[in-house]
Order: structure tokens, then sequence, then C-alpha cells
């Protein structure tokens, strides 16, 4: 199920719903140690969760709820020393922390409609439709939706950390080049640098960019 287009409206809604997720989770969390890594954690992570979440047919509501009780399940797992990465990938485990919590707001659907879904037979039938199809893994549902957004979200958290460790002058070559794809010639005459700068700086970034998502991708914390 994908989601609609967000009006400004939409996106103002976003950004309260994230500063009411972010500071119940720190009250969640508030007597646990560490709470930097855990914030660091949950700026890198949320935004995979939340998208998952809507594209498999959540509410944003929803979908914020499921962020908070995929991380705070995933908190008191390594407090008690229950993740074990030798079992498997920090990705897959992470897609099936996210896929208990899913299934939770479905079965909660189930067990109690909201009022503007009592009588929609239509709106039950997709929600039991979901549900069994999440729940059996029926044609990797939620796997093809996992990803794609660990891909873009792995990429875009790690260009965030890269931003805040090199010079702005140097990000900004390395995104009209790379990111934007002007070319060396444009980027050049933009930015009013010469060849060998642009090189330098797809170089320099680009190599703490590599490391950052392989880092991402082999670490949980």
């Amino acid at each position: 199920m994908e989601p609609e287009s967000p009006t400004p409206k939409d996106d103002k809604k976003e950004r309260v719903l994230w500063e009411k997720t972010r500071k119940s989770l720190i009250e969640r969390l508030n007597n646990w140690e560490d709470q930097k890594t855990w914030n660091e954690f949950y700026q890198t992570y949320w935004r995979l969760i939340y998208s998952v979440g809507t594209k498999s047919g959540l509410t944003r509501e929803e979908a914020f709820d499921v962020v908070q009780e995929t991380i705070v399940a995933i908190a008191r797992q390594v407090q008690k020393g229950q993740y074990d990465p030798r079992a498997g990938s920090f990705k897959a485990w992470l897609l099936q922390m996210t896929r208990w919590r899913i299934l939770d707001v479905f079965r909660a659907r189930k067990r109690q409609p909201s009022l503007a879904d009592q009588g929609n037979a239509d709106s039950e039938d997709t929600t039991n439709l979901t549900l069994e199809r999440m729940s059996q893994d029926k044609d990797n549902l939620l796997e093809n939706i996992w990803d794609k957004e660990w891909r873009d979200n792995i990429t875009s958290a790690a260009l965030e950390r890269v931003k805040a460790k090199v010079s702005p002058r140097q990000y900004q070559i390395f995104d009209c080049y790379v990111m934007k794809g002007w070319g060396v010639r444009k980027t050049s005459e933009a930015l009013g640098i010469n060849a060998a700068q642009v090189y330098l700086a797809k170089h320099r970034v680009g190599n703490l960019v590599k490391k950052e998502v392989q880092g991402l991708e082999n670490t949980l914390l």
C-alpha cells in the first residue's frame, strides 16, 4: 500500500509526531546508560522503520508508534544481552523486530477497529489480507519494502555523518559533482574551483561515505 504524497500540512504533522515520539522515547529510556548512543541510534534508523511502516499500510501515527516500540524492544534485548551478532546480520534482526511491531498494529486493528472503519468490509478485508501475508511471509511483502528502504536509509545516514566530518566546501563540491551529477566542468564553473579540487573532494568524501555505509551495515550501535 503506497502512502499518498505528503502535503505541507502532512509534513508539519509528521514533524510534530517525530518530536513527540523522540521525547516519549527518551522518557522511556531515561534510566538506561549511554543516552547519547541511543539517541544516535534513533536518529539513524527511525526513518527506516517509519517508512517501512507507512508503506506496509500503517497510518503516520501508527508508524511512529512502531518506531518507538521497535527501538524500546531493541534496547531491552541489548541490555539483557539477547542480541547475538553471530546469529545473523543486524539488518535481518532489525527487520524482524520491526515486522513484529507492525504485525502487533494489524492485530490490534482486527481486535478493535476504529470508528472510521467499523462496518467497512473493504477496510477489514484489507487488514486481514495484509496480516495474513505478513505473518506467513507471502510474496516477500515486507522484505521487498525493507531492502529498498534499507539502502536509501543507510546511504542517507552515512551522508549525514560524513557531512559533519568534512568542511562545508568539500561536501558542497561532492554534492554537486556526485549527488547531483553536474559533471566536472559545471561543478568547477559553478563553484569557482578547478578540476583537481573536484576530484579531490570526490575521492575524500566518497571514501568516507563508503566507510560509514560499511559501518552502519555491520554494527548495531
